[in-house]
């Protein structure tokens, strides 16, 4: 059995069954780590954890287990972590992953339960999960990784709500690093652009011109192409196993489509096509319906 980089360590992800938390515990698993996967689709779960399972035992190393988890439920959040540790003892990272971009609309089509609703998802969760794991993660001087998006820096268009849990998650990183540094527990965010999850897709599906808009898309990078989701994965394993004087920090990864300077307007009005510059930008999961 090959030296794995991440053998024997114990890893959550939150959402982990699609999407961008879907591709860290693909990467995970093959550094050999046990990961536990929660989301809200029986079904899905179980799926990914079999497959998972399938690459461990043929590498001789890793496991995967699936614990039903919706993290809009505080009570949910804190049986994922007492189960974690009673099937393991000991959590090394915490995978933040779960959330959704709701569709875009103007502030003023948002109503004020919306935006609450949206930061019970997306940020209260993260602190829940922090909160219930970092007693077992300071006993092991382990890791947090919190999933945020480029656009929490950028800012986008039509998505007044997001932005702002974004924005949170990024700013709560920074502010939890600073407590947790004495205890040896690093805390850092990831910043995704545009990266192709299945979220992505069904907007492509639902494009008057899907081959034109996935196009525009890709062209949103300066390297012409959208991320994968096992792109993201690495940069997480990276910063959880060899980034070990790193934390406080929001690991951006784009494809450099921040970067330069583009047309945004037309006589004082935004370009139709604005919004191609996220429509999956940050979503970790596909979730129309359900949360993961």
């Amino acid at each position: 059995m090959a030296d794995l980089p991440y053998s024997e360590k114990v890893v959550i992800i939150t959402g982990g069954s699609s999407g961008i938390g879907k591709g860290c515990a693909q990467e995970f698993i093959r550094a050999g780590s046990h990961l536990v996967i929660c989301c809200n689709n029986q079904a899905e779960g179980e799926a990914v954890v079999s497959s998972l399972n399938e690459v461990a035992q043929a590498q001789g190393s890793g496991s995967a287990i699936f614990i039903y988890c919706d993290v809009r439920e505080t009570e949910d959040i804190r049986l994922l972590i007492e189960k974690a540790i009673a099937h393991h003892g000991r959590i090394d990272c915490l995978i933040n992953n779960a959330g959704w971009h709701p569709p875009h609309k103007p502030i003023d089509d948002f109503s004020v339960e919306e935006f609450r609703e949206l930061l019970n998802l997306n940020l209260v969760s993260i602190f829940s999960a922090s909160k219930f794991a970092l007693p077992y993660l300071r006993q092991t001087q382990g890791n947090i990784i919190n999933m945020s998006s480029l656009v929490a820096t950028i800012g986008q268009h039509h998505a007044t709500t997001y932005v702002a849990t974004k924005g949170a998650i990024t700013a709560f990183t920074k502010a939890l690093a600073v407590d947790e540094a004495p205890h040896g527990v690093r805390v850092n965010s990831v910043s995704p652009g545009n990266v192709y999850t299945p979220l992505w897709q069904e907007a492509i599906d639902q494009a008057s011109d899907p081959e034109e808009y996935r196009s525009r898309g890709e062209a949103a990078q300066l390297l012409g192409r959208m991320g994968q989701i096992e792109e993201v994965g690495r940069l997480c394993l990276f910063i959880a196993s060899q980034a070990t004087f790193t934390t406080g920090v929001d690991h951006v990864i784009s494809g450099g489509a921040e970067l330069g300077y583009a047309q945004k307007s037309r006589n004082g009005h935004l370009e139709s096509h604005y919004g191609l510059i996220e429509a999956g930008v940050g979503a970790q999961a596909s979730l129309p319906a359900k949360v993961e």
